[in-house]
């Protein structure tokens, strides 16, 4: 079976978990047998892993004609794509896109991130789905989250191929529900022209029937996953510390609730001392965040890292001794299993997709900062509590794996194709 695929992010270099869930999906299918998988991206770089997916750069896919010699097409995008590819892709030039921004070998350039002018990088990216879609035969079309739902729609009207979206998060989970009308626009028009929409919980699925007003037959709940890790990564060693270490770790957003996170800390340091809070990540309520730590007068005891990938982000969650994500509203939450894995006990929010299938953590509502901090406290000042979620995590979670979700998908692709 093919499958043509939309994303924004693939590792290794993502910005947030939807790269992380796009590669383990990807994977997780290719390990079933019987997929062959074309993955297209804004702008790949060309160290993505390969060997269960052919990666298409829209960056790399011409729009516009240009009489380049193969040498040269060689030389500009051979780290990242097979110059026979670019000239198969050319033959299927739809329309004198001459008027746009293009470069010299009359491709569209792309950022490769979440620029200020992104509506209008994911309109170019539906333009270059349609010279995709016309070149590489599929069975099936696959869009992951909002900023690829214009190219999955453009690629199924082209090819009259059943379209399915993923749900990575709406535009209420980012926004606290102060909704960006043209995001939601975008969104609900995605999932009513699909044939079948994806939700990574069933937190997802009850937000994209109720506010999109989408048939709860047409929405299939596929929980994400994690990738085993390597004996590596298992095996990182960190430096002794002798204060116990709570980590957060995300992008710095009001859907992430940090606040939170600040507050809690408040309260745990009022009972004891040796104790250090991480706010590892990035995001707009960075500043907030610090200026509010100030404010509560506990910044020898906090700090912020910055933005964490790969190797960096295992060594502090293995550095950790506990590990929280307050999230106000997360779709799933792939961050505590990756800590889970590294034997770190996790505190995650009620309002969590992840919460529906883990067990062995400590679940409190995000703005329960008392619990939170209650919970943070067992952790690091009984053994036995800390051992006990630890080992019994380290367990849960070597059961919940992409190979798994990829079987739910492929299953749902066979019956949107009759052959179920």
């Amino acid at each position: 079976m093919k499958a043509l695929m939309f994303g924004w992010e693939f590792p290794p270099h993502i910005l947030g978990g939807l790269g992380t869930a796009s590669y383990g999906l990807t994977k997780g299918m290719h390990e079933n047998g019987d997929m062959d998988i074309t993955f297209v991206i804004p702008k790949p770089m060309g160290d993505e892993e390969k060997g269960f997916a052919q990666i298409i750069g829209a960056n790399s896919t011409p729009v516009a004609w240009r009489d380049v010699n193969y040498d040269y097409v060689k030389s500009r995008i051979g780290n990242v794509m097979e110059p026979e590819l670019y000239y198969r892709l050319r033959e299927h030039i739809y329309a004198d896109f001459n008027y746009m921004r293009t470069n010299d070998l009359g491709c569209i350039e792309f950022s490769g991130k979440y620029p200020e002018n992104l509506l209008e990088e994911i309109n170019n990216y539906s333009i270059v789905a349609g010279v995709i879609a016309r070149t590489v035969p599929c069975d099936i079309i696959h869009s992951h989250d909002w900023l690829t739902y214009p190219a999955g729609i453009h690629a199924k009207q082209v090819t009259g191929k059943p379209l399915v979206i993923h749900v990575h998060a709406t535009d209420f989970d980012r926004s606290r529900g102060h909704v960006n009308p043209t995001v939601y626009g975008i969104e609900k028009d995605g999932m009513t022209q699909a044939d079948h929409i994806i939700t990574v919980s069933n937190l997802t699925r009850r937000t994209v029937i109720e506010k999109y007003g989408i048939s709860p037959d047409k929405v299939t709940t596929v929980h994400n996953a994690v990738e085993p890790l390597s004996p590596e990564i298992r095996n990182i060693s960190v430096a002794p510390k002798k204060d116990k270490v709570v980590t957060f770790l995300g992008r710095i957003t009001m859907q992430k609730g940090p606040e939170y996170f600040v507050e809690a800390a408040v309260r745990v340091l009022q009972k004891v001392k040796n104790v250090r809070f991480v706010m590892a990540g990035s995001g707009d309520m960075m500043e907030k965040m610090i200026d509010l730590v100030a404010r509560r007068d506990i910044a020898d005891h906090f700090h912020f890292t910055g933005f964490l990938k790969g190797k960096q982000v295992y060594e502090m969650l293995k550095a950790s001794d506990v590990y929280i994500m307050p999230s106000v509203s997360e779709p799933f939450g792939i961050s505590p299993l990756e800590a889970m894995q590294m034997g770190t006990p996790s505190i995650i929010s009620k309002q969590s997709g992840c919460a529906e299938i883990l067990d062995n953590v400590i679940k409190t509502d995000y703005w329960d900062i008392d619990a939170m901090a209650d919970a943070i406290y067992s952790i690091i000042k009984y053994p036995a509590m800390y051992n006990q979620l630890r080992e019994y995590g380290l367990a849960e979670v070597d059961q919940i794996q992409w190979k798994k979700a990829g079987a739910k998908v492929i299953g749902i692709y066979k019956r949107l194709l009759g052959m179920e």
